[in-house]
């Protein structure tokens, strides 16, 4: 009995990812359906039957009251900026990470828990790739024009900001059921809504296009056919450009032999204000705005404060070499003594501040003391007067 149900299951799942025969169009409810039974299969080899779909309409006020609780709900971007969502029940999500992570199902379900951005990161993968099985079953039939051209783009923690980020629009909801596992042990289900009117009509191929694949179309050809509008292709290229910018806590200047002298756990000083003046900075140290530093959700996060732009545009030497006192101590480097002038003592520099070395001197001020220098005689009077000297020669060696 065991071995014929198993039978069974393979037959359906077989079944459920055979192409078409030619002349027999494909449903979209065909097409969710075996888009669904081969993404489980080919990534994570787990068997999927899909047991119930069903279409519907449905405003924005009412979308949220078809969500599962604790469901994750994923926002999906489409052609001309259009929003649609895929909710995934807890039951499904868990099968998901459970194959991801341990490659089989578990024993028994867990309890149904709040979806965290970790599951999102880990389902948007399988999401992409059923999107655009879908779409590629598709690409020949009208329904392209609201299934095709969606993607993954964020989760949200909560329904209550769909009614902001989506728009006010009639939606094609999809609520499908199946079951998961050879034995058909655990079930789980799957909400899909994108807008009604849709807006990927580009995207359909025409008949003439799939008969020149058949005979063997170049590549060109092809990638015209499936291109999107030029504005598309310039908007995702524009918004895909990535753009740098640093925060910029504080800026010194120190010497080359201090930074030598860097080295694990070594405390570099900063100002004060440095997390509440952070400077957020372009290419090329454009200034764009001040921040202050803080978290969010456990992250390091900038909030920024604004700047009134002369400010920031002006540029000083203080903003970009203020370098404050060296953290760093001196290196003690020996005094350098010319050959042939014996050693550098502070004797050579003057007066020190010890004035005992000049009691020996006696009185320089009285004119007798001269006397007694040697037998030398005090210069006569017109010898003495001033004249202008030459400029003093100094030279560069010793």
């Amino acid at each position: 009995m065991a071995a014929e149900q198993g039978k069974s299951v393979l037959r359906k799942k077989a079944e459920a990812g055979r192409p078409v025969a030619d002349g027999v169009a494909m449903s979209p409810e065909r097409a969710i359906s075996s888009s669904l039974a081969k993404v489980a299969q080919d990534m994570l080899e787990l068997p999927l039957q899909v047991t119930s779909i069903e279409e519907s309409r449905r405003s924005l006020a009412d979308l949220p009251e078809t969500l599962e609780a604790l469901s994750l709900l994923a926002l999906i971007e489409g052609p001309s900026e259009a929003l649609g969502l895929i909710a995934l029940p807890p039951a499904t999500l868990q099968a998901l990470i459970e194959m991801q992570t341990m490659g089989r199902l578990g024993k028994a379900p867990s309890g149904p828990r709040k979806a965290t951005r970790i599951d999102a990161a880990m389902a948007a993968d399988f999401i992409d790739a059923l999107l655009g099985a879908i779409e590629s079953t598709l690409i020949e039939d009208d329904a392209i024009s609201w299934a095709g051209g969606f993607r993954y783009a964020s989760h949200l923690d909560d329904p209550r900001p769909l009614g902001l980020l989506l728009e006010d629009v009639t939606f094609r909801v999809w609520n499908v059921q199946f079951s998961l596992g050879e034995g058909a042990e655990r079930s789980g289900g799957l909400l899909w809504a994108v807008p009604q009117k849709g807006r990927g009509a580009h995207l359909k191929r025409a008949p003439s296009e799939a008969l020149a694949e058949g005979e063997g179309a170049t590549h060109a050809t092809l990638a015209a056919a499936f291109a999107p509008p030029w504005e598309d292709q310039i908007e995702r290229a524009v918004m895909g450009t990535p753009a740098v910018l640093n925060a910029v806590l504080h800026r010194m200047t120190v010497s080359l032999s201090a930074v030598l002298e860097f080295k694990p756990g070594m405390e570099l000083p900063l100002r004060a204000d440095s997390l509440e003046q952070i400077t957020l900075e372009a290419q090329g140290r454009r200034k764009l705005s001040y921040a202050r530093l803080g978290q969010s959700r456990g992250y390091r996060a900038l909030r920024l404060t604004g700047a009134d732009p002369a400010t920031l545009d002006r540029e000083t030497p203080e903003d970009d070499l203020a370098v404050g006192a060296s953290p760093f101590p001196e290196p003690d480097l020996p005094a350098a003594s010319p050959a042939g002038l014996g050693q550098h003592t502070p004797a050579d520099n003057g007066p020190s501040d010890d004035h005992g070395g000049l009691e020996n001197l006696g009185d320089l001020d009285a004119p007798d003391a001269l006397a007694d220098l040697g037998g030398l005689a005090p210069l006569p009077e017109s010898e003495t007067a001033t004249e202008d000297l030459p400029p003093l020669k100094i030279g560069s060696g010793f």
